[in-house]
């Protein structure tokens, strides 16, 4: 079974994390992860975005940064979406996902990019 592979442009750890809560306090429009800022709040993940991968019947995987880079042995332009089936396909470049004002939208073009209904 395939799955989609989530890579935020953000590091893991606690202070990673408190960092970027206070950056998307402060400063929301130059956060630096537009896939983090469509999928989360400042201290929490969306209920809407909860609800879709819970229901969309494919494996996810979310990573940080630092967690694919170890894991899959190579970089990336952050954030990024892959769909995994063998190998790593890139599903949604960050130019992509940047440009993506809603969550909604993100969720649209996720079932548009694959072959399953949810």
């Amino acid at each position: 079974m395939k799955t989609i592979v989530f890579v935020y442009n953000s590091y893991s750890g606690p202070i990673s994390g408190l960092i970027d809560i206070g950056h998307k306090l402060l400063s929301p429009d130059t956060y630096q992860c537009s896939l983090c800022a469509l999928t989360h709040d400042a201290f929490a993940e969306k209920q809407v975005w909860r609800d879709f991968r819970k229901n969309i019947g494919m494996p996810m995987e979310f990573l940080h940064r630092d967690e694919f880079e170890k894991k899959y042995g190579r970089t990336e332009i952050y954030p990024v979406i892959f769909r995994k089936n063998g190998d790593l396909q890139v599903l949604m470049a960050k130019e992509e996902i940047d440009r993506i004002k809603s969550l909604d939208e993100l969720i649209e073009a996720i079932r548009h990019a694959l072959p399953v209904r949810s």
